[in-house]
């Protein structure tokens, strides 16, 4: 089951198969049924909710109200209320909402991108690990940037991208700081995580025209296998959207 609708999916069935399986895992090797999960920056609980519906307890830690309001909500809908811990705040007071060492597993998804300093934030979540736990890490892939904006016609903001330290194109970007894959790799090394999967996501979802999507008999269900198919080769991770990692502090 996806933790979102089918055309959500595209977006999310990649990360969602690859933290299912990781919690499947840590549940047999430490022959217990129930973890307790951190998700930073889950807003509404994509994630969380279908998490708990597995029977984990997951915190929930976001600096929006309203987001963490319509979790509360969304959890009260599934029947996971019981399971779901909302809590405002950020990275950086994240050492004061967590038990160092009390946790199984760490979603950090679209976070990076947006905290002052990458290392510090990472380095916060882990500290909140339990050893051999792990974190799902999910970034913008500054790669797949490069080649959105030059299929796009802008040209000069491709190779803006390319070059810039932050990986974007200008002033007018959205997108706070984008990542290749080997920095991402090194951010989780330096926090003292072992990487053990990397998976390109949204390979071709934001790529492909909507309209044939939503229209073509099929189209959804082929794109979102063909996405799946791709995720773990590695010659798909440089035009991928994002990069998920997981990875484990051994």
């Amino acid at each position: 089951m996806y933790p979102t609708r089918p055309r959500s999916a595209l977006r999310t069935a990649v990360v969602w198969e690859v933290v299912r399986a990781a919690l499947e895992k840590r549940t047999a090797e430490l022959d217990q049924p129930v973890l307790d999960v951190v998700d930073t920056g889950g807003g509404t609980g994509n994630f969380a909710v279908p998490v708990a519906r597995l029977g984990h307890r997951v915190t929930v830690v976001d600096p929006s109200p309203d987001a963490l309001f319509a979790l509360e909500r969304r959890a009260a809908e599934a029947g996971v209320t019981d399971l779901v811990r909302a809590v405002q705040g950020d990275t950086q007071t994240l050492p004061e909402l967590v038990v160092p060492g009390s946790v199984d597993a760490v979603l950090c998804h679209g976070v990076l991108e947006v905290v002052d300093d990458p290392a510090e934030a990472l380095g916060s979540l882990v500290g909140t690990l339990r050893r051999g736990g792990f974190v799902s890490l999910l970034a913008a892939n500054r790669n797949g940037a490069v080649l959105a904006r030059a299929l796009g016609g802008h040209f000069n903001d491709a190779r803006t991208v390319l070059d810039a330290p932050d990986g974007r194109w200008g002033g007018n970007d959205p997108m706070p700081r984008r990542f290749t894959g080997d920095e991402l790799d090194r951010l989780a090394v330096g926090a003292g995580l072992r990487v053990d999967s990397v998976h390109g996501v949204r390979v071709f979802a934001d790529l492909v025209p909507g309209v044939l999507v939503d229209t073509e008999p099929g189209a959804l269900e082929a794109l979102l296998k063909l996405e799946e198919a791709a995720a773990a080769q590695p010659a798909f991770h440089a035009v991928a959207t994002q990069l998920h990692l997981l990875a484990t502090l051994a």
